[in-house]
Parts: C-alpha cells; sequence; structure tokens
C-alpha cells in the first residue's frame, strides 16, 4: 500500500481564520490533496468549524482538486455523532478522529475507553472509521500501565483505530517506530511534525516526574513555538519512521500536523511538504 501526503488544517488555522476560501486554495498549489480538518466548535457546528454547508464545500473541494480524509471533532459526545457523521458523509470523508483526552486515575481511563467504544459503535454502524490521537499524556503509567496501552485493551479494535502522533509519542518518552510496530494495522493514519533541538529533555516525562497531573494547562506548557519545526528540519528520524510505515503495510496517510511555526503557517507547510515528498521518494 502506498503513502499518500496529508495535511491537518489545524497547521494553518491562523490563516484559515482570515481567509478560509484563499488558504485552501495555496495549500493545493503547494501540493497537497488529502486534507483533514479539526473542528473545536463541534457542540456548535457539526462540519469543519466554519459553518459552511457541506455541499458548499464539497463543490468547492472538488474544484481545488482537495479530498478529505479525516477530521477531528471537538468536543465530542454521542449527542452530535449523528448529525457530524451526516455532514462528513456529505463531503466524501470516512473518518472521525477523537483528538485528545485527560485523566486523573486508571479508571477514569477505563471510562474513556467505554465513552470511545461508544462513539466508535455509532461510527461504525454508518460505516465511518474512528480513531484516537494520542499527545504525550498517553504514555503516563497509572498501576503500572501506559494509558495508551490501557487504552487499546479496553476498546474494540473494530470500532477504535489509533492516529498516532509520532511527534508527541517521543515526548511520552516512546519510540514511535515500536509502537507503530505494535498497532499494526489498527493504525492507518499517522501524524508527523519535527522537534527542535531544544526540547531537552524530548521524554517531558523527565521534566515533570511520572506522577504529576496533566490537564490542559500543564499540555500547553510544552505546546510552544521553540519545540516545534518544519519536517526534515530537526532531531525526529523521519526516515526510518516512513520504512516501518511501509513495511508494517497498513498506513493510508502520512498526514503534517506543524503545531507551531515561527515561520508563516503558509511558509512551514510548504516545507515540510517538500521534505515528505522527499523523504517519501528516498525509501
Amino acid at each position: 500500500m502506498s503513502i499518500s501526503i496529508g495535511l491537518q488544517v489545524f497547521s494553518v488555522r491562523k490563516e484559515l481564520a482570515k481567509d478560509f476560501w484563499g488558504t485552501l486554495e495555496k495549500v493545493a498549489v503547494i501540493g497537497y490533496e488529502n486534507i483533514e480538518f479539526a473542528n473545536h466548535a463541534a457542540d456548535k457546528d457539526p462540519g469543519v468549524g466554519f459553518n459552511i454547508a457541506a455541499d458548499v464545500l464539497k463543490k468547492r473541494m472538488d474544484e481545488l482538486g482537495l479530498k478529505t480524509v479525516a477530521a477531528h471533532v471537538h468536543p465530542m459526545s454521542v449527542d452530535i455523532m449523528e448529525n457530524v457523521i451526516d455532514y462528513h458523509q456529505a463531503i466524501g470523508n470516512k473518518s472521525i478522529v477523537c483528538g485528545i483526552g485527560f485523566w486523573k486515575n486508571r479508571d477514569e481511563v477505563l471510562e474513556f475507553s467505554k465513552y470511545l467504544n461508544k462513539i466508535g459503535e455509532i461510527c461504525r454502524k454508518r460505516d465511518m472509521d474512528f480513531y484516537y490521537h494520542n499527545h504525550f499524556m498517553e504514555f503516563q503509567k497509572f498501576d503500572g500501565q501506559y494509558v495508551m496501552d490501557t487504552i487499546l485493551e479496553h476498546t474494540e479494535k473494530e470500532l477504535v483505530k489509533i492516529e498516532l502522533d509520532t511527534y508527541w509519542a517521543i515526548r511520552g518518552g516512546i519510540n514511535p517506530i515500536e509502537y507503530l510496530r505494535k498497532l499494526g494495522d489498527r493504525c492507518d493514519l499517522v501524524h508527523q511534525k519535527d522537534l527542535t533541538p531544544e526540547a531537552v529533555p524530548a521524554n517531558i516525562f523527565e521534566t515533570i516526574g511520572e506522577d504529576c497531573e496533566i490537564g490542559p494547562a500543564k499540555m500547553r506548557e510544552f505546546s510552544k513555538v521553540e519545540y516545534f519545526t518544519e519536517v526534515g528540519e530537526g532531531t525526529i528520524d523521519i526516515k526510518s519512521i516512513i520504512t516501518e510505515m511501509k513495511s508494517i503495510g497498513a498506513a493510508k496517510y502520512l498526514i503534517l500536523e506543524q503545531d507551531h511555526s515561527a515561520r508563516n503557517e503558509l511558509e512551514s507547510i510548504a516545507i515540510s511538504y517538500k521534505n515528505l515528498k522527499r523523504l517519501l521518494s528516498d525509501n
């Protein structure tokens, strides 16, 4: 199976807020064809967060040669899922992603896993794929087990896939290549960005300790521009990650998600696209 490049539009959120259609046009000119949306207002708008009718978005995306391959939906709840699915099926998207979670103990992780199964069941009945996307806190241990491993054990493989973010796995002290191997065909979407030399130690738990309570504020301490750089410009061995993805043979999309950049967002994603093309062709 060949791997295609995708773009998580969170990478160009400031540009989209200024000019939604103009930014998508520029994204297409750079060369991106596969789009993952990020809706952080799903309780008010079941679509992509810009109050755009599904038929309007689909028509314009088609004109630009862009295809929706996934979408992060937040806040996510059982109550909104049918409307969310209606919208995304209308634009041709088959993949819905829960992008984040926070927990204080193992019991909360177990409850969260039940919730993921419930959402996944709704999606499966509508012929949609459902994913969970990690940050670093999934590699905190409760009762001796990684949160992510607990989620894997207590969710149904047929209902909940994993969108592995390799950058955040590294920030959680995990080797993403080994974890890709562990996930196997449960992971066919992969997020990629790159780590700066300033992010020392790379493993955040060496800074905050294994027992630190992690909420949104604590996470933001490590989501700063100085810790992120364009794909191929930092310290992550992305070539080896791609080699492993190809070896496993499950991954469909390698999706750029640039949380922050010191550069203009469009300049940033252009550099990453060029480097991703090179890295994929080198393998």
